[in-house]
């Protein structure tokens, strides 16, 4: 099975398991998001650090001043990006470059060139060659930035207006973002904005966001460079597939593992349902737990992963209505 079919399956499960629905859910993800994707770019601040500077402005002991500012930035960042997706706003290059001010806006420097001073701090465009680390081949020249951020916005936001599968617009997404670290607009915080537009895209459909892992940057930017020297997005796209399958069944796993229902102890609780529910249809969820010994917010769990493969469903209300075992 292909990374993006096993991605989709792994969505259905996590939708179903209603863990984008708990208390606290999209804040917490996104300061993971944040704190992976300024840990790529060599921050040491952890998710716990980073709940505590954006929740009550606590600094972390032991960490830079630009550490920490590169965080709030990025945060101040996504909450920009999460309201423009919000009111699916056309993709601009005005809108790239305030993205771009945000996330540089307390760590970017003035850069002087012979055509004259630009700011990273500002969003503005570089206005120097770079290349992609020691010994790494150059990035398109300079001059031809503007037009190709042009080209590069009016693809996207034809994307964005047709028709599409979930597989589609992740693929989309993890393209976007790809597209848009390949041009390197600016002169910093090019990683950073080209996941946070690839969050962003995602954010406007509703999919679960992806984040890339701190642990896996070596593999993310080999995936980068794979995909740019042989001129072929698929192995990026399968990395960013991939990366996300492996997020995700992580996530499914710390949640099961929450509710008590994790490897042979869920396998059995889900027999133990089917059995149940066969004698008795009209059982509620809470009669369900207290006669299997889980937490009733793991039986409604299983009940809804049951009712979505096709193996449980539900005749009538809540209140007097029954389950029929398939």
């Amino acid at each position: 099975m292909a990374a993006i079919d096993k991605l989709i399956a792994l969505i259905e499960q996590y939708r179903n398991l209603g863990i984008d629905s708990q208390i606290d859910y999209e804040k917490f993800y996104l300061y993971s998001i944040i704190t992976h994707s300024t840990a790529i770019e060599g921050s040491t601040v952890t998710e716990i650090e980073n709940q505590l500077l954006f929740d009550e402005g606590i600094s972390a002991k032991g960490r830079t001043i630009v550490e920490q500012l590169m965080n709030l930035d990025l945060k101040k960042a996504y909450e920009e990006s999460i309201r423009l997706a919000k009111t699916h706003s056309e993709i601009t290059i005005e809108v790239l470059k305030g993205l771009s001010h945000l996330v540089m806006q307390n760590t970017g420097s003035i850069y002087k060139s012979p055509l004259g001073e630009f700011s990273s701090a500002d969003g503005d465009f570089r206005l120097v060659n770079v290349t992609a680390g020691v010994g790494g081949k150059s990035y398109m020249n300079f001059q031809k930035v503007p037009a190709r951020l042009r080209e590069f916005c009016d693809w996207l936001n034809a994307q964005r207006d047709r028709e599409m599968s979930t597989a589609e617009r992740y693929n989309l997404s993890f393209e976007a973002h790809y597209r848009l670290v390949t041009i390197h607009p600016w002169v910093d915080g090019n990683g950073r904005m080209a996941r946070l537009l690839m969050n962003h895209i995602q954010f406007e459909f509703g999919l679960v966001p992806a984040k890339v892992l701190k642990e896996d940057k070596g593999d993310y930017i080999n995936a980068l460079i794979a995909a740019r020297e042989n001129e072929d997005i698929t192995y990026f796209l399968e990395f960013m597939a991939g990366e996300m399958v492996k997020t995700l069944s992580s996530d499914i796993d710390a949640f099961l593992n929450s509710t008590g229902e994790s490897g042979e102890k869920k396998q059995k609780s889900r027999e133990k349902i089917l059995l149940l529910l066969k004698d008795h249809p009209q059982y509620s969820a809470k009669k369900l737990a207290d006669a299997i010994g889980i937490t009733e917010k793991g039986v409604e769990k299983q009940l809804a992963k049951l009712k979505a493969e096709g193996l449980l469903k539900r005749i009538g209300p809540d209140k007097g209505g029954e389950w029929i075992v398939l």
